[in-house]
């Protein structure tokens, strides 16, 4: 993916980091600079935020080997100057599921905090005054080094527990009202708490930190994507894929040219098509496919077709094509009845039939 750096795989999950987590290692190299001139504590300073990281993907392994053991994978973990995400494939819909998921990841961070209490003196920083902590705090030693930590993944715990959802205080928030309310409800609920407490942290951000208007942006759109994302679902419910099939479709053949194809485009508003053989399915072609060859028009369907589709039946439930979408990262899918081609689906159609879903 564009902007990630692969840092390769722990426990089978890929590890990424975004390419802006530079600018954050530049930006508090250069503050440290300005403030004490002394490359030694530079050279600290940066240290600290790559084992901090290093903490942060604990944390989000913690979430992401709760998952696993209720069957839910997770797909990569990215690093981001505000932190780390785990992109798992769905969240659980049981509340103790998903309470336990949630609070994974900052019971982690309170493991390593009292570890880190058990090697450092954590009483002898709070038995002297203001001016002695102070000077004992600037030296840049491994006792140091090892308290600010603890502190690091304290407040970690503490701010990932603010109930702003999707934070992990969020998701427990909404765990805990999906005991006695729906789903849906309780995501409205703990949605609505996010959005008003990434206010908070918006207007924050300008006296305190402008880390908190990055985190207000994420936690506010965060919250009424997912929200919008459980409503879309709750609706979507006991629905099959033939309730919103495609099947006034046209169907290419492997020796359709790319010319033929943006005629078809170009004369209808199909976006992407079907390859089949004998009404064999053996492909499929995005208009993506099509705009890349479309200098060569005498190119054959056959040599830019994807070989590497999923076919889907009819009484598939249509939640189970969205937890498809996710995983493939592909929109259209062929249908079929007893293996033989019916039509298609695609995000396009799924969309309209949630819009007559919400109006009826």
């Amino acid at each position: 993916m564009k902007g990630f750096l692969r840092l390769g795989k722990i426990a089978g999950i890929q590890l990424e980091v975004h390419w802006t987590f530079a600018l954050l290692l530049i930006w508090a190299g250069f503050v440290e600079f300005q403030n004490s001139g002394n490359f030694e504590r530079v050279a600290v300073n940066q240290g600290f935020i790559l084992v901090l990281m290093a903490c942060v993907v604990l944390h989000e392994l913690g979430h992401a080997l709760t998952a696993r053991k209720f069957g839910i994978k997770t797909q990569r973990i990215i690093l981001l100057p505000i932190g780390g995400v785990a992109t798992l494939d769905k969240m659980p819909e049981k509340p103790g599921q998903e309470l336990l998921v949630a609070l994974a990841g900052p019971a982690v961070n309170v493991v390593i905090a009292i570890i880190l209490s058990l090697i450092i003196p954590i009483k002898s920083y709070f038995n002297f005054d203001n001016i002695m902590v102070e000077e004992m705090l600037y030296a840049p030693n491994l006792q140091n080094f090892l308290f600010y930590l603890f502190v690091a993944n304290v407040m970690l715990v503490v701010f990932n527990l603010i109930p702003a959802f999707p934070m992990d205080g969020g998701r427990v928030l909404r765990a805990l009202l999906a005991f006695r309310l729906s789903r849906v409800d309780a995501t409205n609920i703990a949605a609505s708490i996010g959005q008003a407490l990434a206010v908070v942290f918006f207007i924050l951000g300008f006296f305190v930190n402008p880390f908190l208007i990055l985190i207000a942006f994420f936690i506010f759109f965060g919250a009424y994507g997912e929200n919008q994302m459980v409503k879309q679902n709750s609706l979507l419910q006991g629905h099959l894929v033939k309730e919103a099939t495609l099947t006034n479709i046209t169907i290419l053949r492997p020796d359709n040219n790319v010319q033929e194809v943006i005629d078809i485009l170009m004369a209808s508003t199909e976006k992407d098509f079907v390859v089949a053989k004998d009404m064999e399915i053996i492909g499929i072609v995005t208009q993506k496919d099509v705009i890349k060859y479309a200098k060569t028009p005498s190119t054959l369907v056959k040599e830019i077709m994807d070989k590497n589709f999923t076919a889907i039946d009819e009484s598939t439930e249509i939640l189970k094509v969205l937890e498809l979408v996710g995983k493939e990262k592909k929109s259209f899918f062929p249908v079929t009845r007893n293996s033989k081609l019916i039509g298609a689906i695609d995000m396009v159609n799924i969309g309209e039939f949630i819009l007559f879903k919400t109006v009826s």
